[in-house]
């Protein structure tokens, strides 16, 4: 509960003289205020910065339906937090200004994305398991019989 937020404060930084604890909300001074959101990281091409994607719905009167519309958050990464990966689902909250486009700062991580997540979000194949030398030879035994 430091930050003000329902969320758990990560271990301290490994290398504190190096920390960038300007825009850090757990070490350092910066303030979160305002939405705290969840989302899917679809994005970790930038350093220090991910892209959160957050799915919504939106009500049509004319047609008396629901039309699904996405915001894509460009957000902080403290140096904290573990490295996140694509397919990660992240909690980020609003702050001030932290470049031109980001004002949200990443606070959780959720849940851990899984092979058959990424696979879906990169549009690649989703990698085969690997097989033990017990699993090629009992292949092996079948396929004599």
């Amino acid at each position: 509960m430091a930050i003000g937020l329902d969320v758990e404060t990560p271990p301290e930084p490994e290398n504190p003289e190096e920390y960038d604890y300007e825009k850090c909300p757990f070490y350092g001074d910066l303030a979160v205020r305002g939405q705290v959101l969840e989302g899917t990281v679809v994005s970790t091409d930038m350093d220090k910065t991910v892209v959160v994607e957050r799915e919504y719905d939106v009500a049509v009167p004319k047609y008396d339906r629901q039309m699904k519309r996405r915001s894509r958050i460009p957000a902080h990464v403290p140096g904290v937090l573990e490295s996140l990966s694509v397919g990660d689902t992240v909690k980020i909250a609003e702050t001030r200004p932290l470049s031109k486009t980001k004002s949200h700062v990443v606070v959780e991580v959720t849940e851990e994305a899984t092979a058959a997540d990424v696979a879906e979000l990169t549009g690649q194949a989703e990698p085969e398991p690997e097989l033990s030398a017990e699993d090629l030879a009992a292949a092996e035994d079948e396929g004599d019989q």
